[in-house]
């Protein structure tokens, strides 16, 4: 090899200058959301029954918060939340929507709201959403109208996992399992398409091409898988690893479950291979509590589940992996909220929100590196109907009336230390009226901020 002559060594050191000043890569952003996901379902929260893998590494790798909420128990709003960083009772959007009601072109995440998605597009991400929205079906509501250049899914509450007649799967259908594929055909952008791949799969190669396909530059996706809601329906062949479970609709949850965490095995596995682990930081969330009876799926220790604001309709699956700048392993007991995904996200990319909008979510950067240990929140609220609850520190106090019934008279107020009860089995609010009473002044003042609901 020739030696540098002092012109070239003097250019190769202005370069190395100018490398040394270019700022690192955003980190890419990757939001895995489960669907109707009990707290008490993976290997990583205490259940033996079910291996999953792929879904506790990333708390193996990254932290597990043990009460990371969501900010509604229900599909729609919870995922409103979620992508905007405010309570989504400021903007109306609180109800659940099902059925034909997806189809009332007024019903959508208004358009005021700016997403997680757009805030990164902003900054310069690619994105993409691979599965559910349930966010409006009319066109100006489309994923693609909300910041997200790709879109492969469905717009409404649920899909089944294959078309008729289901070649492959075993299906366990209720007596009134509602038409999901009515007028809500799969997606790729805003062109229907035939997909004959089991749909979790198929959710699973959308999101590991989408990072293929981007991996040279920052890119923010988001996987909804619609496992696990219903339809009950698995692939024969993960059935039959769970031919021990002698309850044919559990073992029909432990393989459809299964086949998520295949999924997200999938996605790991693509950023490890194209070495973008430590440049990715991973969250991975429930949308809101396991619907038991519907399931079978489990809150365990919690009290209740999807559709009310005990803590087993609220309190979900949630963990975050970012490897060399989160230590592994960490398990942290302080209240989180799926509020705080985008301004972490944001924080993370170094960009700014989006009109200098101002959100209920808070970075937790700071406490997912351990800078700071202090609790982000001081209070967290939920308000679905009539059902209304406040956490201030430990203590809880709720008020559930019946789930879906807007009419339903106010109940009694329920006041629970959650510290010390995390079940919410001993109702405190006789024994503690001073206390019960200054959260519900406090809920008060809260609920008069939020808006009425838009439908």
């Amino acid at each position: 090899m020739q030696p540098l002559s002092r012109r070239h060594f003097l250019a190769a050191a202005a370069n190395a200058g100018l490398l040394a000043q270019r700022p690192e890569r955003p980190p890419n952003i990757v939001v895995i959301l489960a669907d109707d996901l009990g707290s008490g379902e993976l290997g990583c929260q205490g259940n033996p029954q079910i291996p999953t893998p792929h879904i506790d590494s990333l708390a193996a790798n990254g932290v597990r918060f043990t009460q990371g909420y969501v900010s509604a128990p229900y599909c729609a709003p919870s995922r409103a939340g979620l992508l905007t960083g405010r309570y989504q009772t400021r903007f109306g959007h609180e109800r659940n929507v099902v059925g034909t009601r997806n189809l009332d072109p007024a019903i959508g995440l208004p358009l005021g709201e700016a997403t997680m998605a757009d805030a990164l597009k902003a900054a310069g991400y690619a994105t993409a959403l691979c599965g559910k929205w349930h966010l409006g079906a009319a066109e100006r509501y489309h994923p693609q109208r909300r910041g997200f250049d790709e879109f492969f899914g469905f717009l409404h509450e649920g899909h089944f996992y294959a078309p008729p007649p289901y070649r492959g799967l075993t299906t366990r259908l209720r007596p009134n399992e509602p038409p999901y594929d009515d007028n809500n055909p799969l997606l790729r952008g805003k062109e229907a398409v035939e997909e004959k791949q089991y749909l979790t799969d198929a959710i699973a190669r959308e999101s590991v091409s989408f990072i293929e396909r981007n991996r040279e530059r920052p890119f923010f996706l988001y996987t909804a898988f619609n496992a696990i809601h219903s339809p009950m329906q698995a692939r024969v062949q993960a059935l039959r690893q769970f031919n021990h479970i002698g309850d044919e609709q559990r073992q029909l949850f432990a393989a459809m479950l299964s086949s998520m965490d295949d999924g997200v095995g999938a996605i790991l596995s693509r950023l490890r291979e194209r070495r973008l682990e430590e440049n990715t930081l991973v969250f991975f969330l429930s949308d809101n509590g396991g619907p038991t009876a519907e399931l079978t799926s489990s809150n365990v220790p919690l009290r209740g589940g999807k559709g009310q604001l005990w803590e087993g309709g609220i309190r979900v699956p949630f963990l975050a992996q970012w490897k060399g700048r989160i230590a592994g392993g960490q398990v942290l007991d302080t209240p989180v909220i799926s509020l705080d995904l985008l301004p972490t996200a944001l924080a993370a990319a170094r960009a700014p929100a989006p009109g200098s909008r101002t959100y209920d979510g808070v970075n937790l950067l700071p406490l997912l590196t351990g800078q700071n240990r202090a609790a982000p929140h001081e209070t967290l609220f939920w308000r679905y109907s009539n059902s209304v609850a406040l956490r201030k520190g430990d203590w809880k106090l709720v008020r559930q009336t019946r789930p879906n019934d807007a009419n339903a008279a106010g109940g009694e107020f329920e006041l629970y230390h959650l510290g010390r009860d995390p079940r919410e089995s001993a109702n405190l609010a006789a024994s503690e009226p001073a206390v019960a009473a200054g959260l519900k002044a406090e809920l008060g003042r809260l609920d008069a901020q939020m808006v009425a609901p838009l439908w």
